[in-house]
């Protein structure tokens, strides 16, 4: 459920208690770890951490209008989540991942980018901090334009369409 608030401080009033208290102690390890050149701001509904626009003009290859995203936060219905778009498409961060977290004992709840839990004590937060910390912007920055450089020489190229005036002569 995507929050209205239009800023990180709204956003946190408007939770309950319990759940403000573990998005606190979330966003905490976060911003201890996360390089200069990210920024934490409303996005999508939830508190997200972008390469803004000042770093990286281009923005969000899907939405340029937007800064290019890398981590957010939020508190869903059912849970709470943790995005990290550093372990999708990343597998070799994605398996580091979830090596270290498996070494905390603690059970990983997770999709491709999205980390869910329903109390604090469910986080590795440690390994959430490093996990941030070990993608610096420039860094984040060098693997999107890569994986979007494949991505685009992978797909076929669409023939020309022929004019009308032609396809009447055939």
């Amino acid at each position: 459920m995507q929050s209205k608030a239009t800023t990180v401080k709204a956003y946190l009033a408007e939770l309950p208690p319990d759940r403000r208290d573990a998005i606190e102690a979330v966003r905490k390890v976060i911003l201890m770890n996360l390089d200069k050149d990210y920024q934490e701001s409303m996005s999508y509904g939830m508190i997200g951490y972008c390469v803004p626009h000042s770093v990286y003009p281009p923005g969000y290859h899907c939405d340029p209008k937007q800064p290019l995203p890398f981590a957010g936060l939020a508190s869903q219905k059912n849970h709470m989540s943790i995005y990290l778009m550093c372990t999708y498409g990343d597998s070799d961060h994605a398996e580091w991942f979830k090596k270290a977290w498996a070494k905390t004992g603690k059970k990983l709840d997770m999709g491709k980018s999205c980390i869910r839990f329903k109390k604090i004590e469910d986080v590795a937060l440690d390994v959430i901090g490093e996990s941030i910390r070990r993608v610096p912007a420039k860094k984040y920055i060098a693997f999107c334009e890569a994986a979007l450089a494949t991505s685009r020489a992978s797909k076929p190229t669409k023939p020309a369409k022929a004019s009308k005036k032609a396809a009447t002569k055939k």
